[in-house]
């Protein structure tokens, strides 16, 4: 039997760097199989990414521009242009590009268009006999037990007490939630979150309404997730495989490598608190602290805290005296999957997003999970350290949700002591998950049953 044409496929992504570039990461293994791409990127954007793409001759870029909404700064296109309390209003200048949408997918003619924060996208897609797949950054299990709560729940808003226990059905026990997390999950699902609507009800609706939910994963670990939104929502759930970012062409910067060549293997901790959303300054100063009671050398990427321009003014005082030579803070984007293949990097503190997570796990350095608040960070927590012990969580407050500097301190030490039991078994659990991600054919082989699937939706 002759071999299915390629597809062409759209790909808008939410104008966040964090699903701008996993959607690159995907788009680059459809394209290796034939399947022609089009990317819809923000216009002054395009310049981050275009060295991801690795197969110019099928993916193509069509830049957006972004429409300006008043209490955005000028030129802001993506969520890393602003504070995090404006997202919302980047969420309202994504809004306002449907009518040029329409008319670009009338021109290029896609078959399907992989879409997530979009919630109008399917009706327009439909409209023009388009297939629509709601290909979501969040890792399976949030939307598992959110989403799939908020169906059963018939749309009714969300209080604490209700998320505090699974929905009807959930296929897993080892999601336990501090107190100040209930807070928080039911607090967002009441922020508007652009043009009005609800964040909450902006994925929700595109779940609804989508042909097709897709996410990042494999059957072995995130299965019986897929596998129960499937049920609840009624529509094919399709799993695209761990995405592993290919190798770059670029190289680690100079500085980087001559700082950490000075240091023994596996000895240095990373910590990269993600792109987005600042510490305040109580938490930022405790995660600094926790680092140096380490004593192990450390290289910290984090944006200053809440109420600062700069890291330097709202470092402890002496701190840089305190830490030269062995520490540096970074406030700039820093090149992490090059800095993880580090082998002087031992361990990595991360904020739990679900790329930061894939990263880790298929390099040597041993996890240390400290979620910010966001439903796939919690749950991306509690999933690697209590289901698949691969990581160890840093203890927060149950009632005010804050760590302390001899938290951190205690989490880093713990996967960084051979002798220490707990460890152990996370290094042995961490072992076995990175050589089973980077096993012979598991990628190719789930992004080969990903394009299956595409086609049984046609």
């Amino acid at each position: 039997m002759d071999a299915p044409p390629p597809l062409h496929i759209a790909m808008f992504p939410w104008f966040a760097m964090g699903h701008l570039t996993p959607y690159l990461h995907l788009s680059n293994k459809l394209a290796l199989r034939g399947h022609k791409i089009s990317f819809f990127i923000p216009k002054n954007t395009l310049n981050k990414l275009q060295y991801l793409n690795l197969y110019p001759n099928l993916i193509t870029f069509f830049p957006i521009t972004v429409p300006h909404v008043n209490g955005l700064p000028l030129d802001a296109e993506t969520t890393s242009d602003v504070p995090f309390s404006l997202v919302p209003l980047i969420a309202t200048a994504m809004d306002q590009t449907e009518k040029d949408i329409e008319i670009l997918l009338k021109e290029i003619k896609p078959q399907i268009v992989f879409f997530d924060f979009q919630y109008w996208l399917p009706k327009l897609t439909k409209n023009l006999d388009i297939k629509s797949l709601q290909y979501i950054i969040l890792t399976p299990v949030s939307t598992a037990y959110l989403g799939c709560l908020q169906k059963l729940s018939l749309g009714k808003d969300l209080t604490d007490v209700d998320i505090m226990k699974p929905p009807s059905g959930f296929p897993d026990s080892c999601i336990k939630f501090y107190k100040h997390e209930l807070r928080f999950l039911a607090s967002t699902g009441k922020i508007a979150f652009g043009s009005g609507v609800f964040l909450f009800d902006r994925l929700h609706i595109g779940t609804t309404s989508a042909d097709a939910v897709g996410f990042k994963g494999c059957n072995e670990v995130d299965g019986p997730y897929a596998d129960y939104i499937e049920t609840v929502f009624g529509k094919p759930v399709l799993l695209s495989g761990p995405v592993l970012p290919e190798p770059t062409n670029t190289t680690l910067e100079e500085k980087w490598i001559s700082w950490l060549k000075g240091f023994e293997n596996g000895s240095v901790v990373f910590c990269a608190y993600g792109s987005e959303g600042p510490l305040e300054k109580n938490q930022f100063l405790e995660l600094l602290l926790g680092l140096e009671l380490t004593g192990f050398p450390f290289l910290a990427a984090l944006k200053p805290p809440i109420g600062f321009e700069s890291i330097e003014e709202a470092l402890p005082e002496g701190f840089n005296e305190r830490i030269k030579g062995k520490g540096i803070v970074y406030g700039s984007w820093i090149q992490q999957q090059l800095i993880l293949e580090h082998p002087s990097v031992g361990c990595f503190i991360t904020h739990c997003g679900a790329a930061s997570i894939t990263e880790g796990l298929v390099n040597t350095c041993q996890l240390v999970l400290l979620p910010r608040l966001g439903s796939d960070h919690i749950m991306n927590a509690r999933v690697m350290s209590s289901k698949f012990k691969v990581g160890v969580e840093v203890e927060k407050g149950d009632e005010d949700g804050l760590f302390t500097k001899e938290s951190v301190c205690k989490a880093a030490k713990i996967v960084m002591d051979d002798e220490n039991e707990i460890g152990r078994e996370v290094r042995a659990n961490h072992a076995k998950m990175r050589n089973f991600l980077l096993s012979n054919n598991l990628e190719s082989s789930c992004v080969d049953s990903f394009c299956q699937k595409l086609y049984h939706l046609f």
